[in-house]
């Protein structure tokens, strides 16, 4: 069964944040479904979509840069900078603040990546680098709150400016996913993987520009979730013929 098709499902139901934050909680503390299971799907469909869509299946010895946060947008890309490592990428990572900021489970993908050797750094060595053949963006997810700021924004600067492909984890960093606010410092995706669900702010027509290529990766939440009279969504089933699918 294919891992990736590219199909327009536009006419798919639409969240917004609050639903995203429910749906987290009811995954975690219902369906016993836990973060770092969630975010395993999301860095393995994340490495899955850049291999695929702008290396034609081979990462080998392609230079990319991970850009990661301390929450679960940046643990998702650190699953995803461990499973392109190991398809034999060359990958850099860099991340927004010391390990010590990080959250337990981010912190957990991140011990992984340090035992296995692949370059971690602070954001402030990245203005060293050549530029890569693709950049990942896990920098803020959607729990952004106003504009990025130091080593977040530094990072979105470097990333913009590069003239390479940025794939975005969940959206672009720098945008608010329910109003589709795009802030001053905001990353310019080439293409995006939001995830379980469609979030309402990627689908406002001034947004597709930084947006990209939309698709929608499995995180493997239970369509009997959805139902849950918290959300009380009907939803299709989304990811019957793969786990990645395009929006727009």
């Amino acid at each position: 069964m294919s891992t990736y098709i590219k199909n327009n499902h536009s006419d798919y139901l639409k969240i917004d944040t609050t639903q995203m934050i429910e749906v987290d909680r009811l995954m975690i503390e219902e369906y016993h479904i836990e973060l770092i299971q969630m975010m395993e799907n999301a860095g393995r469909c994340l490495a899955i979509l850049a291999k695929e869509r702008f290396f034609n299946g081979d990462v080998e010895d392609k230079n990319i840069v991970v850009l990661a946060g301390t929450g679960g947008n940046g643990g998702g890309a650190l699953v995803a900078a461990r499973r392109l490592h190991n398809w034999g990428a060359n990958v850099k990572v860099f991340v927004t603040a010391d390990e010590k900021k990080f959250t337990s489970i981010p912190f957990h993908q991140y011990k992984i990546l340090k035992r296995m050797g692949v370059s971690i750094q602070l954001a402030d060595k990245i203005k060293t680098m050549d530029p890569p053949d693709v950049v990942l963006d896990g920098i803020i997810g959607y729990s952004l709150k106003g504009n990025p700021r130091g080593f977040a924004a530094e990072m979105i600067h470097w990333a913009n400016a590069q003239k390479v492909p940025i794939v975005a984890l969940d959206t672009p960093s720098g945008l608010d996913l329910t109003r589709g606010t795009r802030y001053d410092t905001v990353i310019k995706a080439n293409a995006t993987l939001t995830l379980a669900m469609p979030k309402k702010g990627l689908f406002i027509e001034d947004v597709k520009t930084i947006v990209g290529e939309l698709y929608l990766g499995d995180i493997s939440v239970p369509n009997e979730l959805y139902n849950e009279k918290s959300l009380g969504l009907n939803t299709d089933n989304i990811f019957r013929y793969s786990d990645i699918v395009q929006l727009y």
